[in-house]
């Protein structure tokens, strides 16, 4: 089992809620699975570029204008995404651990999944769509918010954005592990809040290891 995870959390795991999640799903799926890979990319340090012109036309051009080549400089722009791409395409799992930031992911998730969710990068893409150029069977989201948040909460700008970008990568099962209410000064509840979010990621890691095992 090949597992990708990405940390869009700068912060020290002690003073991280999001990345305390993931310490309580990658415990409990190495005990479960022993064998498992990670892959761990930290994007704060292996930082992605924004996506410019070169890089635009490298992805996006091929798809618009037939028999288009990408130049050496849109090839180089690429380059980030492509290597990143080539990770993520062999994996079975991709794990993003992510605070929200105003309402959404930080920009440099953002970044990433521009230069990642790229046609010919992780899906093909013509008039009838898309296809996967990955194995990918499943988008694990450990997330951490200050703000309580209900299902569909129109303050929620995260959720959505993930959703739909991956499922442009042909990837719609995503189930997430969130601790909301971590605001300490506003919420007093928000340790039990973080205790109750740091079991689902647990219980979502014994799930992973039974898909993956064909016991579900």
């Amino acid at each position: 089992m090949n597992i990708l995870h990405i940390c869009a959390d700068p912060n020290p795991t002690e003073e991280s809620t999001s990345k305390q999640l993931a310490v309580s799903f990658f415990r409990t799926l190495s005990e479960r699975n022993p064998d498992v890979d990670i892959t761990n990319v930290d994007l704060y340090e292996n930082p992605p570029p924004y996506l410019d012109y070169q890089a635009i036309r490298g992805f996006w051009f091929p798809v618009f204008i037939a028999g288009h080549q990408p130049t050496d400089d849109e090839q180089l722009a690429g380059a980030y995404g492509i290597e990143q791409g080539e990770i993520f395409n062999a994996s079975d799992i991709v794990v993003l651990t992510v605070p929200m930031w105003n309402f959404s992911v930080p920009a440099i998730l953002k970044a990433w999944m521009d230069q990642v969710l790229s046609p010919n990068v992780t899906f093909t893409m013509d008039k009838n769509g898309t296809s996967p150029l990955h194995k990918v069977k499943k988008l694990i989201l450990l997330v951490a918010s200050g703000e309580v948040l209900k299902e569909d909460d129109a303050r929620d700008a995260l959720t959505p954005l993930i959703t739909h970008s991956f499922a442009l990568a042909g990837i719609k099962d995503i189930s997430i592990a969130w601790a909301d209410g971590q605001y300490t000064f506003k919420y007093t509840d928000a340790e039990t809040r973080k205790a109750m979010a740091m079991e689902a990621a647990e219980e979502l890691a014994e799930e992973v290891v039974d898909e993956l095992a064909g016991r579900t």
